[in-house]
């Protein structure tokens, strides 16, 4: 699970009159020696943890990344027996991640859809089978549909766990850590793609159509938030 890193600023939300943009929250790096935690690094591969491991978009914006172009992500593991196997599972995770991430943001917009377009009735039962699907198989598909996503960077700890700060037990750990570039095209593809999956799974013509106006700007949407526009 990921520590929080970041000092994340609470300043303005928006940023002047003239711009609807979001002000993304600074970023500062720490020194592992500043953090709390209930364990004590005893090696990484950096000084410090590096600041995409815990938001890879605000990191990408502090660090003048091509946030145009690209979407980034970071998947960290839990703490596994050896090195190796920690990084291996952060890449080959990260995928999932990323899909899963696509799929709460469909799950989120049918649910506010629901909120607040009388169009769209949480009671009708044709809607149910089209979250269950969001919910349990989504995601699933998502990930054959993510291409060229690249494994940009990786970090990892070794971390000696100890009971009396806080650890269940005394035990030595590593984690590892993937950011993740995925170009917005193929993401926002990915995305419209996945809608189009929820749109099919329902059945009668009024169902579909309401599902489909409420996933119209599903790829816009998505992206605009990994910015921070919205």
């Amino acid at each position: 699970m990921k520590k929080l890193m970041l000092l994340l600023g609470i300043g303005a939300i928006f940023v002047g009159c003239s711009s609807n943009e979001r002000k993304l929250p600074e970023l500062e790096e720490r020194e592992h020696s500043d953090i709390e935690r209930d364990y004590v690094v005893k090696d990484a591969s950096s000084k410090t943890r590096p600041g995409w491991v815990e938001d890879a978009e605000v990191w990408a914006h502090a660090m003048n990344e091509d946030v145009k172009t690209y979407r980034f992500f970071s998947f960290e593991t839990d703490p596994k027996v050896n090195r190796q196997m920690s990084c291996d599972l952060a890449k080959a995770n990260a995928r999932a991640d990323i899909a899963g991430e696509i799929a709460t943001f469909i799950d989120k917009s049918l649910a506010v859809s629901q909120e607040g377009n009388a169009s769209i009735d949480e009671n009708n039962p044709q809607l149910q089978p089209i979250r269950e699907f969001v919910e349990n198989t989504l995601a699933e598909k998502i990930q054959a549909l993510i291409h060229g996503a690249a494994v940009i960077k990786t970090y990892w700890e070794k971390r000696a766990y100890q009971k009396d700060l806080g650890a269940k037990k005394d035990y030595n750990a590593y984690t590892c850590a993937a950011l993740i570039r995925v170009e917005a095209k193929r993401l926002a593809a990915a995305v419209d793609e996945a809608a189009n999956f929820v749109v099919e799974k329902a059945d009668d013509p009024e169902t579909k159509a309401n599902v489909k106006k409420a996933l119209s700007d599903a790829s816009d949407n998505f992206l605009k938030a990994k910015r921070g526009e919205i």
